[in-house]
């Protein structure tokens, strides 16, 4: 963190903590919200998997792509304006997506939603931090920006369940489209609260950077740039593939890029990042598990969002409810994690969080999915005790890992290991649902292949018409039926079959429903099954990996106890 010093204002102090609780709480409710509607969106906008990946993963690329330069810009430009700039950016976000129709115009709102949230996460706590030279002081203030960090965290579930429950119009018939659905009233409030933040940062205090620092301008393009075309080539090869031209095309540019990227910060007299940080193994190792750790806690909440929402039918209030257990324990645990950061060393932290987050997922592979519990589906309850263990996992995990950078590098780098670290972090959170629908829906699609080609020849379809259908992926038969069939019919016309035919084949295959979308929920099931398993396998990984984090590196000193307590309210900026 950048040291900042106030403005001459006639600000109000209180005006500014207000501004700041309200404004880091508002960007975690924006933050979660998609977690606890994935399953929703699905069903609503009848959504590709890929959709699904852009969906849950734009909002946190509008975090990561400029995260390292929200608070040099504040320095720059005075924090105050760029709250402002964040909350006016969160109210389109929010109202975006409460107008959204399609996926399309979701996934642009999520965009515009993550960059307001990526200025809101810095900006509000460097601004508490300026007003509060007194270390003990901040420490305490930070711990509360903390806690209202975390409680977005666990509001935001809450808030979407609610809502889809009490403000939903049902259309007049069973399968019609809603009228309106009540989930859009969250985003419409979490816009409220955007506009309430900017009303209380008027009073606000305002500071800026004791020293003028330059902005890394070539270091951030080709950083941003490498990580879209990254993130985008793992996206698209959730529909397209690994193998196809377009995504390896997209990998190569990105490893081109970020090349690139290195050369500039190695030449750069104030680089975006301080690449010598990486030359300390310790350092390095806290780096590679921030990416494999956290991957793995979003990997789970979204293969439960999409599992227990998308099919197993769940309301949203049920699914609601599973988050909360999810990030209830990261508000609730803030004294004990605090307290074991600076009595214990906090590598140990981090390998209990990571193991228990390893049994969670693990746990979580070996649950039946993709059948809706009304026809012997897995209870949406029995969901309850592994997520509450991965929430344990990640209470411990999330500020354990910003504790143990900065413990292994020099004090006067323990900024620069900070800000880095979140990124790496931030990273894996945006690399979790992103990888996670790479990996579910591919499986899902060769396990559909085979019992699908079967229902459709046992259906009387001729062969032609099994090919053509082969093509459409599970979800489409889940969320998209009548999508699916009427570009059937329209291909089947249009090859010159008469009318009469294409009627027999079209009643033969809705006479066949029932059975398709049930291999195509399991399918997907036994793909998210698999997600489950990766994300279980990541967090060992990761807890194996910090035991070779040496306990003098990871011991805290009395420098690196001063910035943890100001670098670990950071932590929870990851929470869904």
């Amino acid at each position: 963190m950048s040291q900042t010093i106030p403005l001459p204002s006639r600000g109000s102090e209180r005006a500014t903590f207000i501004a700041a609780y309200s404004a880091v709480a508002l960007a975690q409710i924006t933050n979660a919200l998609p977690g606890a509607l994935n399953g929703t969106f699905a069903v609503e906008f009848r959504t590709s998997g890929a959709g699904l990946a852009w969906i849950a993963g734009m909002f946190m690329m509008g975090i990561v792509v400029f995260e390292l330069s929200w608070g040099l810009l504040g320095d720059l430009f005075g924090q105050k304006k760029l709250l402002y700039a964040g909350a006016v950016i969160s109210v389109a976000g929010s109202v975006l997506a409460a107008l959204a129709s399609s996926t399309e115009l979701m996934i642009a709102a999520q965009a515009v939603g993550g960059i307001g949230a990526g200025i809101l996460f810095p900006i509000s706590l460097s601004m508490i931090a300026a007003i509060t030279p007194d270390h003990r002081a901040r420490a305490k203030v930070i711990a509360t920006w903390a806690g209202f960090l975390s409680l977005g965290a666990v509001i935001s579930p809450i808030l979407a369940g609610v809502t889809a429950q009490a403000f939903t119009l049902p259309g007049p018939a069973a399968g019609s489209p809603n009228v309106f659905s009540g989930w859009r009233v969250a985003y419409y409030i979490a816009a409220a609260i955007a506009v309430a933040v900017i009303i209380v940062a008027v009073r606000a205090k305002d500071s800026a950077g004791v020293e003028k620092r330059r902005l890394d301008l070539p270091g951030q393009a080709t950083l941003a740039l490498a990580l879209i075309a990254v993130l985008f080539a793992t996206v698209q090869a959730v529909d397209a593939g690994f193998g196809s031209a377009g995504v390896i095309a997209s990998y190569v540019a990105g490893a081109i890029l970020l090349a690139a990227f290195v050369v500039i910060e190695t030449r750069t007299r104030q680089p975006l990042i301080h690449l010598s940080l990486f030359r300390n193994s310790a350092y390095s190792i806290t780096g590679v598990v921030a990416v494999t750790g956290m991957f793995a806690f979003l990997a789970v909440c979204y293969s439960t969002s999409v599992a227990v929402g998308g099919l197993a039918l769940a309301e949203a209030w049920k699914v609601g409810v599973l988050f909360v257990f999810i990030q209830g324990p990261a508000f609730a645990f803030i004294p004990v994690v605090g307290w074991l950061i600076h009595h214990v060393a906090p590598r140990w932290v981090l390998t209990a969080g990571f193991a228990s987050m390893a049994v969670s997922a693990y746990w979580l592979s070996t649950f039946s999915l993709g059948t809706p519990e009304a026809f012997g589906g897995t209870p949406w309850t029995a969901f309850i005790l592994p997520l509450l263990l991965l929430g344990i996992g990640f209470a411990l995990t999330v500020g354990s890992i910003t504790a143990v950078a900065i413990n292994t590098v020099p004090p006067q780098h323990i900024g620069m290991a900070s800000a880095t670290t979140n990124l790496l972090r931030d990273l894996g959170f945006a690399l979790g649902p992103v990888i996670g629908s790479a990996i579910a829906f591919g499986v899902g699609a060769t396990a559909f292949a085979q019992p699908l080609a079967g229902i459709l020849r046992g259906a009387g379809l001729p062969a032609e018409a099994v090919a053509g259908l082969s093509n459409v992926p599970p979800l489409g038969y889940l969320s998209g039926w009548d999508a699916v069939v009427a570009q059937f019919t329209g291909q089947a016309a249009a090859t010159g079959a008469p009318a009469q035919a294409v009627n027999g084949m079209v009643s033969a295959l809705t006479s066949a429903q029932q059975q398709i979308q049930g291999a195509a929920g399991t399918s997907l099931g036994q793909g998210f099954q698999t997600v489950y398993l990766a994300a279980g396998i990541a967090a060992t990984l990761s807890a194996l990996l910090t035991l070779f984090i040496s306990a003098r590196s990871s011991a805290p000193t009395p420098a690196a106890i001063a910035e943890t307590s100001e670098t670990t309210a950071a932590n929870a900026e990851a929470a869904v």
